[in-house]
């Protein structure tokens, strides 16, 4: 027989990125405490960060852009994400590096456009007619498909829904008969039918009938029973970027004959006019107040590996009536413009680079890198004794704060391994000695120099 048994606790699956514990700047009435929503250090940085949000919210920014200059590991991506995170639920942050525009099969112009308007968020609300109820009783009316009379398919159907007042009997025709058999609508399921859009959708099961069936399980979403009368007006709120509207408009006028029976490729090149078609639209649905703009953020990290080509573009591109926020991010300090002899700060023209709001960012102190390594142990669940935090802190200041922070994950194995359940500073100092760091390497490779393939 097989073996059945209970589990303590369904976890949905996680994964701990660099940038995963950053929900904000940490800011207090405009001063940035040394760790607030996950941001720990970088005071003046982060202060700055917030005048620009501000600005943003304002419409004050317009026609210009930031670069975090700064060495590396000292926080320039995260600041660019948590800059997306105080702009508000829903805006878009679309991250690059600037090596990708060379690896693509369209041309730069192309990529960085579509790159930019992806970063474009339109927030659509529309007021529509549904039907939204509890399903009371279902009837479905079948009839011989025309071409093969053996095979029943839906005719129509007559569908009882229910609220907590009223009950209303609707007959439907094949269209929506087919949208029930397709998602399995049955008896205790709620629906939302939308006449605009002549759809059906499923929204889940009703509590009171899992409870009438005494069901303790269910895979379908439990909801309550919906109050009121089945017949209203609902306001449908949904976000989506300039790109994603030029992708649909680009597959409804069937560009050619792939894309009619495929859908079209990923990476189709937009026709400019219907790109401003789509900005008029747009423009329109503001002023009447069925829309409203979110402008995102796109960091393009790595700037200095940007061509002067692709400078002069989003140079232009800043002006335009519908532009993100660009941030861009550089750890490069005098150095060639690329496609140029031409020296420059960061490898920035002097003309873009102008219109920059410049940041700085600096090394962490010691109680910075004490702070950002116990923010990490907690997002990847890990307990650090007093002596592995201490060693780990000596650690960032000697080597850097990424070092110290990717010991943590081989430190927490080999305490498991240990049957541990605490890292202790003999786990650090062995995962310290297994994965070295970047000075060690080199230091090794110079001792071994003779041995090295040249």
């Amino acid at each position: 027989m097989p073996e059945i048994r209970e589990v303590s606790e369904l976890r949905e699956w996680e994964r701990v990125s660099a940038h995963s514990h950053i929900q904000g700047l940490g800011l207090r009435k405009g001063k940035a405490l040394l760790a607030a929503d996950g941001m720990v250090g970088q005071e003046e940085a982060r202060e700055a960060a917030g005048i620009v949000v501000k600005l943003v919210k304002e419409g004050k920014f317009a026609g210009r852009s930031i670069l975090f200059a700064g060495p590396p590991g000292t926080g320039k991506t995260a600041l660019a994400l948590a800059i997306a995170k105080e702009l508000g639920k829903g805006v878009p942050f679309v991250p690059f590096a600037a090596s990708e525009i060379y690896s693509t099969e369209m041309k730069k112009t192309e990529f960085l456009t579509q790159t930019l308007r992806k970063a474009i968020g339109i927030r659509i609300r529309e007021m529509r007619k549904v039907y939204e109820g509890v399903v009371r009783n279902v009837n479905i009316k079948t009839e011989p498909h025309p071409y093969n009379p053996y095979q029943q398919i839906p005719a129509s159907a007559v569908v009882t829904i229910a609220t907590d007042k009223e009950e209303k009997k609707l007959s439907m025709d094949q269209d929506f008969a087919m949208q029930f058999t397709q998602q399995g609508i049955v008896e205790g399921d709620i629906i939302q039918i939308d006449i605009d859009g002549a759809r059906a959708v499923k929204l889940g099961k009703a509590e009171d009938y899992a409870k009438k069936e005494k069901l303790d399980l269910s895979s379908a979403k439990l909801i309550p029973t919906p109050k009121g009368t089945v017949f209203k007006n609902r306001e449908f709120v949904y976000t989506l970027s300039l790109h994603h509207m030029d992708m649909i408009q680009s597959r409804q006028s069937g560009g050619d004959i792939f894309s009619l029976f495929f859908g079209g490729a990923s990476e189709k090149e937009i026709d400019s006019e219907m790109r401003k078609a789509i900005d008029e639209n747009v423009k329109e649905m503001v002023k009447e107040g069925k829309a409203e703009i979110l402008p995102g953020v796109v960091f393009i990290d790595e700037c200095s590996l940007l061509d002067i080509e692709t400078f002069a573009f989003l140079n232009r591109a800043m002006e335009q009536d519908l532009a993100p926020i660009i941030i861009f991010a550089t750890n490069r300090g005098v150095t060639d413009i690329r496609g140029t002899s031409i020296k420059a700060p960061h490898g920035v023209p002097l003309d873009l680079l102008d219109r920059m709001l410049i940041i700085n960012t600096k090394p962490y102190s010691a109680e910075a890198i004490r702070k950002i390594v116990v923010e990490r142990a907690k997002a990847e669940k890990a307990e650090l004794e007093k002596n592995a935090l201490d060693f780990l802190t000596k650690l960032g200041t000697e080597t850097s704060l990424r070092h110290c922070i990717q010991l943590l994950a081989p430190a927490k194995e080999i305490a498991k391994e240990a049957k541990r359940e605490k890292i202790c500073e003999a786990d650090v100092k062995k995962a310290s000695k297994l994965f070295v760091d970047t000075r060690q390497s080199v230091s090794y490779l110079r001792e071994m120099e003779k041995e090295m393939l040249k």
